[in-house]
């Protein structure tokens, strides 16, 4: 057997560094108006340093948004293995309120249509998978788009307004017309 590969931890409180600093400044200015040097002094790190584990600040926000998407990917997937509650959305919203900087970065940022457009497969993805093919009048797979165009269009409301709301009232609302439209 193969011995797995561990990841220095200097390597990985480098890079969480250079995550945090380039998120700093995206909420602070346009993502285009960012640059290397900026990202590079905030982090305490060398130019050199980030180029070592990012192509450019492209390959870094493409970076940052896997990261979340992934860890979404794995609250969902821990939902379906272990049903914890009766309300299995309110991890989601729990997780989208610890990292609030990092989403609400992304949702009042015009020019980041990947990030929106990652999360809307994501979660028309998960849609199909739930899908009961009683009514054949709607094609599952649109309905899974207006579902999770629905579902990201409420989260993106609710990031913006800064959480008016708490996760518990979000994660039963949503639950609630999920439930409705799911049938």
């Amino acid at each position: 057997m193969a011995p797995t590969m561990r990841t220095d931890r200097r390597i990985l409180r480098t890079k969480q560094s250079i995550k945090k600093s380039f998120l700093e400044l995206f909420t602070e200015k346009d993502f285009e108006q960012i640059t290397i040097n900026e990202i590079a002094e905030r982090a305490n790190v060398n130019r050199g340093t980030i180029y070592l584990h990012y192509e450019d600040k492209y390959d870094l926000l493409d970076k940052c948004i896997e990261d979340h998407v992934n860890e979404l990917i794995s609250l969902c997937k821990k939902r379906e293995d272990h049903t914890v509650s009766s309300n299995g959305v309110k991890p989601v919203f729990d997780y989208l309120h610890d990292h609030f900087p990092f989403f609400s970065a992304m949702f009042s940022n015009q020019r980041v249509f990947l990030f929106r457009d990652r999360l809307l497969n994501f979660f028309a993805v998960n849609l199909m998978g739930k899908m009961e093919s009683a009514d054949h009048k709607i094609d599952n797979e649109l309905k899974a788009q207006f579902m999770a165009s629905a579902f990201i269009g409420i989260v993106e409301w609710w990031i913006r307004l800064q959480m008016p709301h708490s996760t518990s009232f979000m994660a039963d609302q949503v639950r609630d017309l999920f439930e409705k439209n799911l049938q």
